[in-house]
């Protein structure tokens, strides 16, 4: 399936718009010259076009398979995954200390977007690495970091999280599986854990699992969790794959979608473990993790999206239907008014996604580099929007590009249903998207919203600063930061019921506003004149008013959300 890495876009943004140059100004990323992250996005492109990107329909028809107790790959994913590892890819944010390239994190934001549109199956297995290498870095022993950290940032070894099971999803406090002593450091995990994906492949290697059990003495719900490293192999004394320890893959999870990727059913059964960080203390690990995870599971919805928007648009660029509308028009649908304002949206829903993703990355870099609690704010604030405006906008866009094919993209053999079910899952993994908005009201305003307020200063300093040449746009960029920012204090008085009752209108409120933002942000940058101009026109004018009706029901309420009974619910 075409795929062409939108390189340019991405320098536009980190160059232009996002300020990426205030990253690489400090000590910890100077190593990051303009020359050297110009040839990482063209390097990411060039691997992404040519070697990942042929491979997504394989990884659709002919899925991930489990034999004789081995998960076997979908073709081509096991070379394709080694010029993953053999370019450094996995480890290029990791501690150099440890085998990693010490680059912004940024960096990796960008290219687990691209390969996520070219293959987002494959795309999976690296960037659940990258969360266990960063889980390690911060809890994990010396001793441990030394063992496992430069294998993982090599590739040479891969890594899952292991959290689900079939009684506690959502609620983690819920799980049953166990740790015991054996009396020489190790611990004997018991239990079994679903949805763990990439949980077994035949790359080679080891397959490294951190997974969440309870000690024999442990507390009830989440504050009695420790978290292990529990590999597929027990490392030898020499550091390599030694025993088969004592777990397995009891079957493969049949979904809508990412059929290249293993969904694994996990049996641990006394397998050897390790404590990772203190005990009782494996959600604080874990989130670590998660946190990683959750921005980039955001980035992956970036990227499927804009595979599936160039697949529609090669589409309507040469499809010919009916008479063009256009009297020098190219005579193929793209003429059409209604296609081209779904390609359009498509578009300027992808840019301002990347937008704040990325601007969430640079913000995780800053705090690394400079300690300020303000960057530490800024990116927790935007790491549940990340993810949840980055995966519905997935839906939408995916579901154009079905929509432009028309019949044909019904049609599995023209691949974009593909896009449309392998996204699907991405509002889910991670923390569904409800979560995320309620970790938004909740949690990421136990500030007083003083992270919030920062954020719609800034957006109504560039209105103020666009009104001179471009005062259409804006203006209403402007007030919607208004609007926004007198929510968030009406928000920080409400009961906590109040606040999840109108949590999700109220984050897409916020993300609305902030693409907006980014986007007059661009025009501006452009010189407030062509395609970025008109691209930044079209979000203003035609989305950005979506906000209002989000935040009205924002402010709702909870009593109406209770007012139909379960009984009048089923009746």
């Amino acid at each position: 399936m075409p795929y062409a890495a939108p390189a340019s876009e991405f320098r536009f943004l980190l160059d232009d718009v996002l300020g990426f140059d205030a990253v690489t100004a400090t000590d910890r990323f100077a190593e990051a010259t303009p020359e050297t992250v110009n040839a990482i996005i063209a390097e990411a492109a060039r691997l992404n076009d040519e070697v990942i990107a042929p491979l997504q329909r394989a990884g659709d028809t002919e899925g991930a398979r489990l034999e004789n107790g081995m998960v076997r790959t979908s073709p081509g994913f096991a070379d394709g995954y080694r010029a993953i590892a053999e370019g450094g890819w996995i480890g290029m944010a990791g501690d150099p200390a440890h085998g990693g390239m010490g680059l912004p994190f940024t960096l990796n934001a960008v290219f687990n977007d691209m390969i996520s549109g070219a293959a987002l199956s494959l795309g999976l297995n690296p960037l659940l690495t990258q969360g266990q290498i960063e889980a390690l870095e911060t809890h994990a022993s010396p001793e441990m970091k030394a063992l496992y950290l430069p294998k993982l940032n090599s590739g040479a070894w891969t890594g899952t999280m292991n959290l689900t099971e079939p009684q506690a999803g959502s609620d983690v406090g819920a799980l049953t599986t166990k740790a015991v002593p054996n009396g020489d450091g190790t611990f004997a995990i018991t239990g079994q854990k679903i949805y763990i994906s990439w949980g077994d492949h035949d790359f080679g290697g080891n397959v490294c699992h951190l997974v969440l059990a309870r000690l024999p003495d442990a507390a009830p719900g989440t504050r009695g969790i420790s978290l292990f490293m529990v590999p597929k192999f027990i490392p030898d004394e020499a550091g390599e794959p030694g025993a088969r320890n004592a777990l397995r893959v009891v079957s493969l999870e049949h979904k809508t979608g990412l059929h290249g990727s293993p969904t694994c059913v996990m049996s641990y059964e006394g397998a050897t473990g390790w404590l990772v960080g203190k005990e009782h203390g494996g959600m604080a690990a874990m989130f670590t993790m998660m946190n990683n995870a959750r921005l980039q599971v955001g980035v992956q919805g970036i990227g499927v999206a804009e595979g599936a928007y160039q697949h529609a648009l090669a589409y309507a660029l040469e499809r010919k239907q009916g008479r063009s509308p256009l009297p020098d028009g190219t005579g193929a649908i793209v003429d059409f008014a209604d296609v081209r304002r779904m390609l359009t949206e498509a578009k300027a829903e992808i840019f301002a996604a990347r937008a704040i993703a990325l601007a969430c990355a640079m913000a995780l870099d800053m705090e690394k580099a400079t300690g300020a609690p303000e960057w530490s704010a800024r990116a927790a604030l935007l790491t549940p929007i990340a993810k949840s405006y980055g995966t519905d906008m997935a839906q939408k866009v995916t579901g154009l590009g079905v929509q432009i094919h028309g019949g044909m993209g019904y049609i599995e053999e023209t691949g974009a249903a593909q896009y449309a079910r392998d996204a699907r899952v991405l509002t889910i993994y991670e923390g569904t998207n409800g979560i995320q908005a309620m970790d938004l009201v909740g949690r990421k305003m136990m500030d007083g919203g003083e992270a919030a307020f920062r954020l719609c200063e800034e957006i109504e300093a560039e209105a103020e600063a666009a009104r001179a040449t471009m005062p259409e746009l804006a203006e209403p960029v402007w007030g919607a930061a208004e609007t926004l920012r007198e929510t968030v204090e009406w928000l920080v008085g409400q009961e906590m019921q109040e606040r999840f009752a109108g949590a999700v209108p109220f984050q897409a409120a916020f993300a609305r506003v902030l693409g907006a933002f980014y986007h007059l942000r661009a025009a501006r940058a452009a010189g407030g004149t062509g395609p970025r101009q008109a691209l930044a026109a079209f979000y203003i004018e035609r989305l950005l008013p979506e906000h209002a009706a989000l935040i009205a029901a924002a402010r709702a309420g909870a009593a109406g959300l209770y007012a139909l009974s379960p009984e009048d619910l089923a009746s």
